[in-house]
């Protein structure tokens, strides 16, 4: 017995003095330098505001605390971002990222254009889950969630591969809502702008968090309306419904593909290749800022939704959603390509 005890204490005193080594380490790098948080978006929106959010307090605990600058890299619902953090971002852990929540479900979605694998990538964590909600201009034809089964909506969006676009073209396809796409506008902003103006009805998916964010004053006024949510309902919408579930089991496997991004939520992760120390410090570090009272402090300031989700969590559904049988994806991709909607 006392050999076990014996065995036990080095194995701990081995295993805290390794931690303490590698933190020095990573504090000696991180010591005075500037490291760089992109967001794969525009500046003034939703995940803007997160993404600054953190950068105002993660440094606190990351070894060496770093100073963070914020850098804003919009195209492609975050498509543009995770490109370069394959290709040309830094690896020794002095670049971070946000993307939007549909990007790591892209090379499933849209391969040609996704050049990453993200199961190669670091999941530091998520700043909370994300509900993604129907948005509607108060002069819009369509009133409630069965009108939009029977009325034309015209909806704003931005690219393939973003909420806006995936979400109404799958739902057109799989549960027969009339949505008229409109594409071209560059993030949540743009849109909030075209349905003032009469150009679109609707915002046919954006994060509740954002909604809250940059469309307080018009939902307050009711001049806007949420008339469905997807895959999960939101804590404080308790009286709006749920966008249907579709017949089929082959049919809700796509739809599952695309609610997933509701579990990335506000999703934070590094480059390939990160020296494993480094990375473990800032996955580490991002976990003790969800914590951090003065963070959530912050947090409840500027409206963020806050339910956090873990790197490894974010790891663990990664691997899972690019497990999907190709022939699931194929059929995603038929549907939600240029066009799809006819098919």
């Amino acid at each position: 017995m006392r050999s076990i005890a014996l065995g036990l204490t080095f194995a701990f005193a081995s295993a805290f003095y390794l931690q303490a080594h590698a933190d020095d380490s990573v504090a000696a790098f991180y010591k005075g330098k500037q490291i760089f948080l992109q967001i794969g978006s525009e500046t003034g929106g939703g995940y803007d505001v997160v993404g600054r959010a953190v950068a105002r307090h993660i440094a606190a605990h990351i070894p060496g605390n770093p100073t963070i600058v914020v850098q804003n890299v919009p195209g492609g619902g975050s498509l543009k971002l995770g490109n370069q953090f394959y290709a040309v971002a830094p690896r020794d852990g002095s670049v971070f990222g946000l993307a939007s929540n549909g990007m790591p479900t892209t090379p499933l979605l849209n391969p040609g254009a996704a050049h990453f694998d993200p199961r190669n990538f670091y999941w530091l964590g998520s700043t909370s889950r994300e509900v993604e909600v129907l948005i509607v201009w108060h002069e819009a034809p369509v009133k409630t969630l069965d009108d939009v089964f029977t009325k034309e909506m015209i909806v704003g969006a931005s690219a393939p591969g973003s909420a806006t676009w995936d979400f109404p073209l799958a739902t057109n396809a799989l549960l027969g809502t009339k949505f008229k796409i409109v594409t071209g506008y560059r993030g949540a902003t743009q849109v909030k702008l075209a349905m003032e103006q009469g150009e679109v009805h609707a915002n046919a998916a954006l994060a509740w968090g954002s909604a809250k964010t940059n469309y307080a004053d018009l939902l307050r006024d009711k001049k806007m309306r949420i008339i469905a949510q997807y895959g999960a309902k939101a804590s404080d919408l308790p009286d709006v419904p749920l966008m249907p579930r579709a017949k089929s089991d082959a049919d809700n496997q796509i739809l599952d593909i695309l609610y997933a991004r509701s579990d990335y939520g506000r999703p934070f992760f590094l480059p390939q290749g990160v020296p494993a120390d480094r990375a473990a410090a800032l996955r580490r570090a991002f976990a003790d800022t969800m914590k951090d009272p003065s963070f959530r402090a912050d947090a409840q300031k500027v409206k963020m939704e806050f339910d956090p989700v873990t790197g490894e969590a974010l790891e663990a559904l990664t691997k899972r959603l690019m497990a999907m049988p190709e022939s699931v994806a194929a059929r995603a991709r038929a549907i939600l390509s240029p066009g799809g909607e006819k098919k």
